[in-house]
C-alpha cells in the first residue's frame, strides 16, 4: 500500500490509500478520487515531506508527553481512544480475514461465480472498483468493503 497527501481544488487536504502508483492514476482518471469533504473531483498529490524515523532510543512528544514509536502518516497526533478504537478494528478485520482468501482482481469474477452456483462458496477478499462493487449489489451478490486498506499478500514482507 502507499499512502498519499491529496488535495483538491478548494484547497482541502486529506490522505488517500492505494495499491500502486499506477492504481492512484487509475483510479483519478476513471473520476473515482474525490475530496471527502466538498466532492470535488480536481485532486491532486499534494506536496509530501519525506517521513525519516527516529532513532529507536528517541522518544516522541505528543500531546504535551511522550510515547516511543515511529510517528504515524498524520500531521496530528490521534488521541489515545481514536487509536484504541483503529487497533480493535484491525484486529477485528484481521480475525474476519482469517479464513477467507485473496483473488485479487479476479474479486469480481470470483464473486459472481459463486452467487451464480458456477463456484464452490467460500470466504474470499480482493480488489473491485467503486463501479463493480455497484454492479454485485445490484445483482444480489453479497459483498462488503474492508474498513482499513491491505496489501495483497505477494506485497507483504
Amino acid at each position: 500500500m502507499i499512502v498519499y497527501d491529496l488535495s483538491c481544488d478548494r484547497g482541502h487536504r486529506f490522505e488517500g490509500w492505494f495499491g500502486s502508483s499506477a492504481d492512484f492514476a487509475e483510479q483519478k482518471a476513471e473520476g473515482l478520487v474525490s475530496c471527502p469533504q466538498c466532492g470535488s473531483l480536481a485532486v491532486n498529490k499534494a506536496p509530501m515531506a519525506p517521513s525519516v524515523g527516529k532513532k529507536g532510543n528517541q522518544v516522541l512528544e505528543v500531546n504535551g508527553g511522550t510515547r516511543g514509536g515511529p510517528k504515524g502518516v498524520s500531521n496530528t497526533p490521534m488521541s489515545p481512544e481514536v487509536s484504541a478504537a483503529i487497533e480493535k478494528l484491525a484486529k477485528a478485520q484481521a480475525k474476519a480475514l482469517e479464513n477467507s482468501t485473496w483473488v485479487g482482481k479476479d474479486f469480481v469474477e470470483q464473486s459472481r461465480a459463486m452467487h451464480y452456483g458456477e463456484r464452490k462458496h467460500a470466504p474470499i477478499h480482493g480488489e473491485a472498483s467503486v463501479e463493480d462493487a455497484k454492479d454485485l449489489i445490484e445483482e444480489g451478490v453479497p459483498v462488503a468493503p474492508l474498513p482499513l486498506p491491505i496489501a495483497p499478500p505477494e506485497d507483504v514482507n
